[in-house]
Parts: C-alpha cells; sequence; structure tokens
C-alpha cells in the first residue's frame, strides 16, 4: 500500500523517525483493525487483547529507534545492530522477543548486485521491520500480507507475527533466488564469450572478475539463511507455530536451494576461467607454432642466399647457371617444408 499524503501529513515532527515517516498497522483476529497510527499509540494497541502490530522505520538513526525502543523494551545491543549498517545474516534471541537481520538482493540487467538491508524485532504481537534504505519494496510486502486467497487467510492470518515473518522471510529468499538466476544468466552468457575469438579478452576479464565478486556477496547473505530459518523452526523457542512450520518450511528449501546455487555457480566460474586461460595457452602454441614454421622456412633462402653472397669463389659464381641452381634449392626447399608443416597441421 503506497504512501498518500494524509498518512504523511498526520505524522508530527516528533513521529518522523528516519528518511521516511514510520508505517504502522494493528490487526485484530486476522484483520486490519488501523494503520497510520502514530508511534506512541503502539502501547495502546498492544494493551488491547488479541491485537498484532507492525511498524516499519526506513533509515532511522539511534534517538529515533531509541524512541520505539523504549516504547517495546527492547535491548541497547539489538538497537545498535538495528542502526549499523552491514551487519551480517543472523538470528539473535533477547529473553521475550527476537532479532534477525537478512539481506534481500536485487541484480540488474546489466548483472550490477545490489543488496538492501533489512532488520526485525520479533515479539509475540508486535513486528517491528527496520530498513536501511528505500531499495526493499516495502510495499510488496504489504500486498502479500494482504492477498492472500481467501480460503487461507483464516487460516494464516490469524496466527499473527509469525504470518507476518514468514511472508517477510519468503520475499527476502525469493528476491535471492531470483538474483541467482540472473547471475546464472551472466555465467551462461560469459561461457559463450569465452570461446568467441571476436569478443575482447579485456571485457571478457572484467565481466568474470564482476560476477565473482556478485557470487560472493550474495554468498555470504545467502548461506546464513539456512540456518537462520532452522533456528526459526526449533520447538524450544516457540517462535513459529505448528500450522505455520509447512510455509517456513519452504522458505527453508528455498533458502537451501540459493546457497547449493551459488556453490555451483562459483565452482562454474571457477571452470570458465580455468577454461579460458586453457584457451591462452592453447592459442598462444598454435601462434607460437605458426610463428616457428615460417621462421623454418624463410632461414632456407636465407642461408642459401648467405652462402652466395660470400666474397669468395665457389662453384657457379659469375654464371648464370649457379643463379638458376641457388634460385631452385631455394623454392624446392621451402616448398618441402611448406608441405611437410601444413600436413602436420603447423600452418
Amino acid at each position: 500500500m503506497a504512501e498518500t499524503p494524509s498518512e504523511v501529513d498526520t505524522a508530527d515532527a516528533g513521529n518522523r523517525i528516519g528518511v521516511r515517516p514510520p508505517r504502522t498497522r494493528a490487526w485484530r483476529a486476522g484483520k486490519v483493525e488501523a494503520e497510520g497510527f502514530p508511534v506512541a499509540e503502539i502501547s495502546d494497541y498492544l494493551g488491547k487483547p488479541d491485537h498484532v502490530v507492525w511498524l516499519d522505520l526506513c533509515g532511522p538513526d539511534h534517538e529515533g529507534l531509541q524512541r520505539v525502543a523504549d516504547e517495546l523494551g527492547l535491548d541497547p545491543i539489538a538497537v545498535e545492530d538495528a542502526v549499523s549498517r552491514h551487519e551480517r545474516t543472523k538470528l539473535d534471541r533477547y529473553g521475550e522477543y527476537a532479532f534477525l537481520n537478512v539481506y534481500s538482493a536485487e541484480c540488474s540487467a546489466e548483472g550490477n548486485l545490489v543488496l538492501h538491508e533489512v532488520s526485525a524485532f520479533v515479539t509475540d504481537r508486535a513486528l517491528v521491520t527496520v530498513r536501511q534504505d528505500t531499495g526493499f519494496d516495502i510495499d510488496a510486502l504489504i500486498r502479500r500480507w494482504d492477498d492472500t486467497p481467501a480460503i487461507e487467510r483464516p487460516e494464516l492470518t490469524a496466527h499473527g507475527v509469525p504470518y507476518l515473518l514468514y511472508n517477510l522471510l519468503d520475499m527476502v529468499v525469493d528476491a535471492q533466488l531470483d538474483a541467482v538466476q540472473m547471475l546464472d544468466d551472466e555465467a551462461d552468457q560469459l561461457g559463450e564469450l569465452i570461446f568467441d575469438d571476436t569478443y575482447p579478452v579485456r571485457d571478457v576479464q572484467r565481466r568474470s572478475f564482476d560476477l565473482r565478486r556478485n557470487l560472493a556477496s550474495l554468498r555470504r547473505v545467502a548461506l546464513p539463511m539456512r540456518e537462520l530459518v532452522n533456528t526459526l523452526l526449533r520447538r524450544d523457542l516457540a517462535i513459529v507455530e505448528t500450522q505455520l512450520v509447512p510455509y517456513y518450511q519452504d522458505v527453508y528449501d528455498h533458502a537451501m536451494r540459493v546457497a547449493e546455487f551459488t556453490d555451483s555457480l562459483r565452482d562454474m566460474v571457477g571452470n570458465l576461467l580455468d577454461t579460458r586461460i586453457s584457451l591462452q595457452g592453447n592459442r598462444l602454441n598454435e601462434v607460437m607454432k605458426k610463428v616457428t614454421s615460417w621462421a623454418a622456412i624463410i632461414a632456407v633462402p636465407t642461408a642459401i642466399t648467405g652462402f652466395y653472397g660470400m666474397n669468395v669463389p665457389y662453384p657457379g659464381f659469375g654464371a648464370h647457371w649457379g643463379f638458376v641452381v641457388g634460385t631452385a634449392v631455394m623454392i624446392i626447399c621451402s616448398v618441402t617444408l611448406y608441405i611437410v608443416f601444413k600436413r602436420r597441421d603447423w600452418l
């Protein structure tokens, strides 16, 4: 759901936290009861029975997030992790709530990978998402919550925070899967260019470097997702309800697929680079073989003319037949060497 001018105008100066106004929403029994309310009213909704609250912050500073932390009783260490950039993918447990940090991936048609960091505080009845930039499409996440098929709505939306968290993780893992598939397409194109002699070698090297760098970045944030989702599925944490376990298991399977995909792509890119080096070595050998063969052919007339160029009498010196014999020897020897080298595929 896109922000409307009225929603922005109703947020007073004290309610503006970060580069965008906070997004708030409250559910009761799986149905939306209110949204766009001030952050200070979160505790009022949490004080009502059967209410679940969601708060989204985009690019908040430490002071702004601390007001939310005071409202929900969050640990200062978790608040620091949420404000800091480039935290690793992880899930930490703090008493009555959990804190997780994940990365959504986006890959352009040019093969440039961009990672969007998203943190979340998960309590029994509240979900607080913290985005470091506007790259993560929070409206798409809201549509996932709202567009659940009617036949599933009573079954899923009534589960509150675990259902909201499932959609968040599913969206993140799906974005990583889309990114790794685009990198796979880039690897296929690179494999074809390696065997194209007309494509500049420097461009192939540049694209190979960019692809390996993007794979390393994606692998660094995607591999821990398996452990993160697996930890959420632990029964002793009591975060995921039994009815939602199959859905979280599906997210886990997708996370496994991303991890395996990145590993296989990394091996394939390594093999492509080895192939490129081998091709360069083979091409160099072909060039050296041809150069050596032509040098051997040229050496024959060079040796004969050098011999006849001595300032001493020799057979045929000063005679016409000596010139004819010398020319014939040069032609016969050169043609013979050319035929021999050609049959051996040296030319």
